[in-house]
């Protein structure tokens, strides 16, 4: 069983949603869709689903071309952000309603529905309304009606947004494998790296209508195939810093010196673009080592447990990680430390062409 997008586009009105796409899904797979708002994910996944009808290119189901097939008439289950269920009817009959128009027993859909409603934490609301439910109870009653249906492909479009959070990490981790064992295709949409990393599977980075890259999601991480790649996969997104590489040595932006060891020593002579993530930039303590960068604080957010410290380094825009509660002054000078080993290095067209040594031994 595979999905397969053969130079997908889609184009509206002139403004391209889609650039050409070459995409395999296979049985039994989880696949992210990993980028910010407006990168394509929902239009993706819309051609994928059969919603929408390709502007150029074929959609593939188990080596059948199914372009232009309506979605009902594809074994396809999707769930988006916005739950989407019928006010008229109880919490048990929306469940129940794909299993019935597929003609299923009595026994079948009490069964059915009562492992998806405990798995969904639902069963004391079963004969209840949608709009007597919370936005979160509502939108677990949606993803239960998609556990039902065993379609062959599952499409959720950021479904776990309007959750709790000890609820979405227990579905993060649940739903795929219910699918998965079912041998379905499943595809979940989401703007969160942590997400994805979480998820597992396969990722397909997505940027202005583009897969950047799809592969297996810690090979994405570590090693992304250019810069681009390497924003998406980063929460906040990748710093950057112009280095020029100059016989066994790395010159940074403002004069720090490097060793080019590892990859970095088959380096052509040149300029390159340097990337390194937030929580690899070490603000200055007794144990800090690697480059030393002088950098103005600009702004904190404290999100609880850790400090996003967003800096000035000689006109480049960058983000730090603090592990813990920091109160500092804005507008301070701070020092700033880079571990070499952390440092990914690109083209200046933005092609990957040196990933960080942690990546390798990773």
């Amino acid at each position: 069983m595979t999905l397969e997008l053969r130079g997908v586009s889609k184009v509206v009105e002139g403004v391209t949603h889609i650039h050409p796409t070459q995409l395999t899904l296979e049985k039994g797979t989880m696949n992210v869709l990993l980028g910010p708002t407006l990168s394509g994910k929902t239009s993706l996944m819309r051609l994928m689903a059969g919603l929408d009808v390709p502007t150029t290119g074929q959609v593939f189901w188990q080596g059948v071309d199914v372009t232009g097939m309506r979605v009902q008439d594809r074994k396809v289950a999707m769930v988006y952000q916005q739950f989407i269920n019928y006010p008229s009817m109880t919490v048990y009959d929306n469940i129940a309603s794909p299993l019935r128009l597929m003609g299923k027993s009595k026994s079948e859909i009490e069964s059915a529905v009562q492992k998806a409603a405990d798995l969904m934490q639902l069963t004391p609301m079963l004969q209840r309304k949608p709009l007597e439910l919370s936005g979160g109870q509502q939108q677990r009653c949606a993803l239960a009606r998609a556990l039902v249906k065993d379609a062959g492909l599952v499409l959720l479009d950021e479904p776990l947004a309007n959750l709790d959070y000890k609820l979405r990490e227990e579905l993060r981790v649940e739903i795929p494998k219910i699918f998965e064992e079912a041998g379905s295709i499943f595809v979940y949409a989401t703007t969160e790296p942590e997400e994805a990393l979480l998820l597992g599977g396969n990722t397909a980075a997505m940027w202005e209508g583009q897969v950047t890259q799809f592969d297996l999601t810690p090979k994405v991480y570590r090693q992304p195939v250019n810069a681009t790649t390497a924003r998406v996969f980063s929460d906040p997104p990748m710093n950057f810093l112009k280095v020029h590489k100059t016989g066994d040595q790395i010159i940074f932006g403002d004069s720090q010196i490097a060793p080019a060891a590892g990859p970095l020593a088959r380096l052509a002579d040149g300029s390159y673009l340097a990337g390194f993530r937030p929580n690899h930039l070490e603000i200055t303590s007794q144990s800090a080592s690697g480059i030393a960068f002088e950098a103005t604080l600009i702004v904190t957010e404290l999100t609880g447990s850790e400090t996003f410290v967003h800096l000035d380094h000689l006109g480049d825009k960058w983000v730090g990680l603090i592990h813990g509660v920091h109160d500092l002054p804005l507008g301070q000078p701070l020092t700033v430390h880079l571990d070499p080993s952390h440092v990914y290095i690109f083209s200046e067209q933005g092609d990957l062409v040196a990933p960080a040594s942690y990546a390798l031994a990773a």
